[in-house]
């Protein structure tokens, strides 16, 4: 039978065969795994036990997943990890009384943090920083981020409704911007916690850019979306030859001027106010960076911001957009689980994936989309595009 033939007969040929294939294949999978015989006896034979014990422990881990998270909570908010640093081990009377909390339910709180290595007991009995607990203390963003977690967990307490309504959210409000029909308009109170907390969280985010592309080579620097000035004062530290501009809110814009000044660049970067969706960019850039702007964002408005940013840059200037992708291999949670829902319940955005993006680059106008490595892609990746 022709392939012509074929595809009339209603079976199209080669790739829907493979497609069908891997469908049964998929279906008998998950009708062995979901039979209590076949896990019975998954569990206990040899080949498959190590198999059985993995799925076991990653499914209950996503059962308890919350009560995970509320345990490194807590530690976060009662400053377990800063108790400890600054004052080496201690036991559990002593960390009791610290946090004002009753020895036998704090005692609960530290064995917990325990199984999920953020802390240790040693012989003694006394307590210290764990494996995780010490990492997160290098990580001032990460912490931020947890104490931030509780406009989330308000928005997550119904799932299902957040899925359903769509309304008006918890973490919505927060991100002033995201829900507002005049961006520009906002006050410094809007947006100033929101920057307050991009800020925080962005040294290490720099560093990764900075690591993966060489700046050296270029005139003018403008970062769109700067916020506070975060990443354009890293990269004052790191190419002082570069001439730096950001372009954001007039709000937001306004507090980058108060921070910039009293961290004596308020003369090394030049801050534009505005809306990057609506105004046109400044030119005279040869650089331009977007770094976590675009994911939070819907396509229509990640489109205009592209074609904004493709005409204020110079033939063979280059764009750098910096972010949280979808579909990282090793990290795929990150991605669409946890920021897939983050953006749900802010009201705005999506993570793409790299193929997405760089199809609504080449759209833009950008060619050369490649990608440049990063140390940590979990949480960013580079894309470069030439003009």
């Amino acid at each position: 039978m022709s392939a012509t033939a074929g595809a009339a007969g209603g079976r199209p040929p080669d790739e829907p065969v493979a497609s069908t294939l891997m469908m049964r294949l998929r279906s008998l999978r998950n009708r062995l795994l979901a039979s209590p015989r076949f896990q019975r006896w998954a569990a206990a034979f040899p080949l498959t036990r190590p198999v059985a014990r993995r799925h076991t422990r990653e499914l209950f881990d996503l059962v308890a997943g919350f009560v995970y998270s509320q345990t490194l909570a807590a530690c976060v908010r009662l400053d377990l990890f800063e108790r400890l640093a600054a004052g080496g081990p201690a036991t559990s009377a002593t960390l009791a009384a610290a946090c004002d909390v009753p020895a036998d339910r704090l005692e609960v709180l530290l064995r917990a943090a325990a199984a999920l290595r953020l802390l240790e007991r040693d012989p003694g009995g006394a307590w210290d920083l764990g494996p995780l607990g010490a990492a997160l203390r290098g990580n001032p963003g990460v912490v931020a981020m947890i104490r931030h977690h509780a406009l989330l967990y308000e928005d997550l307490r119904d799932p299902v409704a957040l899925l359903r309504d769509g309304g008006p959210t918890t973490l919505g409000a927060f991100w002033g911007y995201a829900g507002a029909e005049v961006p520009a308009a906002l006050a410094g109170q809007a947006v100033g916690d929101y920057s307050t907390l991009m800020a925080v969280s962005q040294q290490l985010v720099a560093e990764e850019i900075l690591a993966a592309y060489p700046l050296r080579r270029h005139r003018r620097l403008l970062d769109v979306g700067g916020g506070h000035g975060a990443f354009t004062s890293a990269v004052a530290a790191q190419v002082p030859d570069l001439d730096l501009a950001m372009f954001d809110l007039p709000a937001v814009a306004a507090q980058a001027r108060e921070h910039l000044g009293q961290a004596g660049l308020g003369e090394r970067i030049e801050v534009y106010g505005g809306d990057f969706f609506k105004d046109s960019l400044p030119g005279g850039a040869d650089v331009i960076t977007l770094v976590r702007i675009v994911h939070d964002h819907d396509d229509d408005a990640v489109r205009r911001l592209l074609r904004a940013v493709y005409a204020a840059l110079p033939p063979g200037g280059r764009l750098l957009l910096a972010e949280p992708m979808a579909e990282t291999r090793r990290a795929e949670p990150a991605g669409d689980a946890y920021f897939g829902v983050y953006l749900l319940a802010m009201g705005s955005g999506r993570p793409r994936s790299r193929q997405v993006l760089e199809a609504m680059l080449v759209e833009a106008g950008f060619a050369r989309v490649r990608e440049r490595r990063t140390y940590t892609p979990l949480l960013t990746r580079l894309l470069v595009a030439e003009r």
